[in-house]
């Protein structure tokens, strides 16, 4: 289970951003610089932390500030809805009707049983895209908000042994069709396949708990030769 990312504003986008649009890494920058490199958390009930999403409800991709988990008669959901699993989606790929990626440079994850926290991070920490499925929902008070949930794939070996599941990551590649395809199953077995090819560039390493500036001893992360590809 993803339960807390990091979205750090020193990102580049020097080769991994190049083609995404200047206003979303602005705004973007602009946040997290905000958040002043808090770790990104599940939207309270009462402090309502809004996180950035990128959606395209039109041509182009937008930010827009959205409510991590469900709402569902005015309430989060009385279910786990932070994460959606992909296989679910395989099957009942309805539930992919409306999509988004969550930006984010980390996640982070405990190892059991020892209790280990440990962060993840694509090459040094690059911008990255997590898939995300998305509904509207309305709070008791009748604020309507776009609530997103991260879509969760098993993990490849080398990361297993850490966490069994890891957040489905879209290349930039994909990151059109991921917001705008038809919802069929067709789109999420493309993207779990397209996903693969970035495995070995994630990398790594433990720390004291999963807050902004936790040591992350650099002897214990992977390092690949695997190419570069941009990934939003």
């Amino acid at each position: 289970m993803c339960a807390s990312y990091g979205l750090d504003p020193r990102f580049t986008d020097a080769e991994l951003l190049a083609a995404a649009d200047e206003a979303v890494l602005e705004g973007l920058r602009g946040w997290a610089e905000q958040n002043a490199g808090e770790t990104v958390r599940p939207t309270g009930k009462n402090l309502r932390n809004l996180n950035p999403l990128v959606t395209q409800p039109d041509t182009t991709p937008t930010l827009e500030p959205a409510w991590w988990g469900f709402l569902v008669g005015g309430e989060p959901s009385k279910f786990p809805s932070i994460n959606t699993r992909s296989e679910r989606l395989q099957d009942r790929p309805g539930g992919l009707k409306s999509r988004a990626l969550v930006p984010a440079t980390s996640w982070y994850e405990m190892k059991k049983p020892e209790r280990v926290w440990h962060e993840f991070l694509v090459d040094d920490g690059a911008l990255f895209g997590m898939a995300a499925v998305t509904q509207r929902g309305r709070t008791a008070d009748g604020e309507s908000f776009t609530c997103y949930s991260i879509v969760m794939r098993p993990a490849p070996p080398h990361l297993a042994h850490i966490h069994d599941r890891m957040p489905l990551l879209v290349p930039a590649s994909l990151s059109g069709d991921w917001l705008t395809a038809e919802p069929t199953r067709e789109i999420i077995d493309e993207a779990l396949l397209a996903a693969a090819s970035l495995d070995d560039r994630v990398q790594v390493a433990p720390r004291t708990d999963d807050k902004a500036g936790a040591a992350t001893p650099q002897s214990d992360r992977r390092t690949s030769d695997a190419p570069t590809e941009r990934l939003f």
